[in-house]
């Protein structure tokens, strides 16, 4: 099994930053791929974004190009979200989600094995 962890959710006004972070133990794997999905009340879970093992495969739903970016740290088993210029419609919980690097970096909720218990993000307007 995998433990995620995330942290860095919180109440923030429209234009402002948060960072979120996902920390993952437990079972250990050679690679694996990390991504956020978010869920906003009365819809269904959404992609995010996604990072491949080593970093340089990255993407992002077309509501956060520009704004968000996702980073990780394998040595500390983190992945990292940054989020700028957030606006109210970015309001959800976010997950973070991990899989066994084996099928390249999946984009859908169903391709992840393993998921965090999600942080609440709130952007007043």
């Amino acid at each position: 099994q995998v433990q995620l962890v995330e942290s860095g959710g919180g109440l923030v006004q429209t234009g402002g930053s948060l960072r979120l972070s996902c920390a993952a133990s437990g079972r250990t794997f050679s690679s694996y791929v990390m991504g956020w999905f978010r869920q906003a009340p009365g819809k269904e879970r959404e992609f995010v974004t996604a990072i491949s093992w080593s970093g340089g495969r990255r993407y992002y739903a077309d509501s956060v190009k520009g704004r968000f970016t996702i980073s990780r740290d394998n040595a500390k088993n983190t992945v990292y979200l940054q989020m700028n210029s957030l606006k109210p419609e970015d309001t959800a919980v976010y997950y973070c989600a991990f899989t066994p690097d084996r099928v390249g970096v999946p984009l859908t909720p169903g391709m992840y094995a393993y998921w965090g218990q999600g942080t609440q993000v709130t952007v007043s307007s």
